[in-house]
């Protein structure tokens, strides 16, 4: 926050007030979300760290199809196995929306039983099963992300109630409390002088009538 001169008045020491009072009551606000921002990417990142796993593991099953892929089929297993259409629904944690993965569709297949090798269908498994698992994994991390950007976001604004607009309200009202107690000393001891010269003029006025009174008799 850019410093900003303060000015030295009441309107401005209720202006502070005002402002300190919002502060403060909003902060524990943004400090629970923080913490359940907190929670959530935590356990968005365990499963994601599963996805992973699990996407490691499909791909070494895999790898013991790689002489029989390596054979030209007439089959297109691979344009098989990708996801015709992923199926999400969107899901609300601390004001973030993100996605979640319900369902992975996939090509309808039609071919030979006959004529067609005997590992064909189960590698075909296989391979959607990959693709259901790698699904899984970007959805985890577009979820991680936009957990993650909100997080750091909320963090920065608990950073800066903290450490910025709250200490600039206080240090405010400290200033202008003792600018207004200075002001108030220097009208109470003006008022003092001036009673005190008006007691002296009515004094002397006071004498002055009755020399006056005296001279007359």
């Amino acid at each position: 926050m850019p410093e900003k001169k303060i000015k030295l008045t009441r309107p401005e020491l209720k202006r502070y007030r005002d402002a300190l009072a919002r502060y403060q009551r909003y902060l524990p606000m943004l400090k629970l979300k923080q913490q359940q921002l907190q929670l959530a990417v935590r356990e968005i990142v365990r499963q994601r760290r599963a996805a992973e796993q699990a996407v490691e593991e499909i791909e070494t099953q895999l790898k013991r199809y790689q002489t029989v892929f390596a054979d030209r089929l007439v089959i297109p297993l691979h344009r098989w196995s990708r996801p015709s259409r992923l199926v999400l629904t969107r899901k609300n944690i601390a004001g973030v929306e993100i996605p979640v993965l319900q369902q992975v569709l996939f090509p309808e297949v039609r071919y030979s039983l006959f004529a067609t090798p005997p590992w064909v269908d189960q590698a075909l498994i296989d391979l959607r099963e990959k693709s259901r698992r790698q699904a899984q994994l970007e959805v985890l991390q577009q979820q991680e992300q936009l957990l993650q950007k909100e997080l750091t976001r909320i963090i920065q604004r608990v950073n800066l109630f903290e450490k910025v607009m709250i200490p600039h309200a206080k240090e405010a009202i400290r200033r202008i409390r003792i600018k207004l107690g200075d002001e108030m000393r220097d009208a109470v001891g003006r008022a003092k002088i001036a009673k005190k010269k008006l007691a002296v003029a009515l004094a002397k006025e006071l004498a002055s009538r009755q020399q006056a009174e005296a001279s007359e008799q």
